[in-house]
């Protein structure tokens, strides 16, 4: 993430033809992935947590976002990043494409802990066939 920051105070790359309706877009896109991070991340409660495992007191969470997609907060933050990058920067939308790499390989670790800690995990992951984004992935 602070490698997107940086990326974003580099002089604008984007050509000036389209410069304006990328910044509409993606300022529309950065707004709407904070707030499903926030949703995401009230939803979580004292389930939420930085990292791969869960914490003792968490419970398994379906309600919120989760109805939809099994991670949430880390597809509203990439929208978010997304967002900013086509606003700002060609090189910051590259840099959150690692990001995303990345967060699809820890969410993979993360769903191998949840389902060794919530049997049920598994039939959730049936019922809720996408990872990050509703329709898309």
């Amino acid at each position: 993430m602070a490698g997107i920051t940086a990326a974003l105070l580099l002089p604008r790359e984007w050509p000036d033809s389209v410069r304006r309706p990328l910044a509409i877009v993606g300022l529309l896109l950065a707004v709407l992935g904070i707030g499903l991070a926030i949703w995401a991340f009230r939803s979580l409660g004292p389930s939420f947590t930085p990292y791969t495992t869960p914490p003792e007191r968490a419970a398994r969470v379906e309600s919120g976002p989760y109805r939809v997609v099994r991670h949430p907060m880390y597809g509203g933050i990439l929208l978010f990043f997304v967002g900013l990058s086509l606003a700002f920067s060609i090189t910051a939308l590259c840099v959150t494409l690692a990001l995303a790499l990345l967060w699809r390989a820890k969410s993979a670790v993360e769903e191998g802990e949840l389902l060794a800690r919530f049997p049920d995990y598994g039939s959730y992951r049936a019922r809720t066939p996408h990872r990050f984004f509703p329709w898309l992935y």
